[in-house]
């Protein structure tokens, strides 16, 4: 079981390298979408830890429109 969790851990660091290597002639909104998705996910959780659950339903959609205008152009 431990060695298939360091693999899961390692497959999944070296995912992004494999897909985004030099010259693929990509963009980078793809894997910026994961990153700010987890950074959505991360500030979500902080409001409802911090504000209850109130503070969660009017500040999450609010999180994900600004994370969605902050991602680079495709």
């Amino acid at each position: 079981m431990r060695y298939l969790l360091t693999l899961l851990i390692g497959f999944t660091a070296w995912w992004p390298t494999l897909a985004f290597a030099e010259g693929a002639g990509g963009t980078y909104r793809g894997i910026a979408s994961l990153y700010y998705t987890l950074i959505w996910v991360i500030l979500s959780y902080g409001l409802y830890d911090t504000f209850g659950k109130t503070a969660l339903y009017i500040g999450a959609p609010i999180l994900a429109v600004a994370t969605y205008m902050a991602l680079p152009p495709g």
